[in-house]
């Protein structure tokens, strides 16, 4: 099992909650996709991202195929035009 973990900072608040929308679309669209959860930060603290994205894969060919599916392909497209600033841990 891969667990690949995404944190967004965006340029606009409300782009923080319409990702969260478009993350959570992908569910049953991207077949390695096995689980996905997208959540908004509460504390919004100086240090704090916008949004996390939490995404399991069975390993990483299936994290690579998620990632090239276009259906995250246009959702990325989006985050990439929003997003200010992103970090990437992805672990076993």
């Amino acid at each position: 099992m891969l667990t690949h973990i995404v944190l967004f900072k965006f340029t606009e608040p409300d782009h923080a909650r319409e990702a969260q929308a478009k993350l959570l679309g992908l569910e049953g669209r991207v077949p390695s996709l096995l689980e996905i959860q997208a959540h908004l930060d509460t504390t919004r603290s100086a240090r704090s991202y916008d949004l996390v994205l939490i995404t399991r894969h069975q390993d990483p060919e299936g994290l690579a195929a998620y990632q090239s599916h276009p259906d995250h392909q246009q959702v990325g497209a989006w985050l990439s035009e929003h997003a200010s600033h992103v970090a990437v841990v992805d672990f076993p």
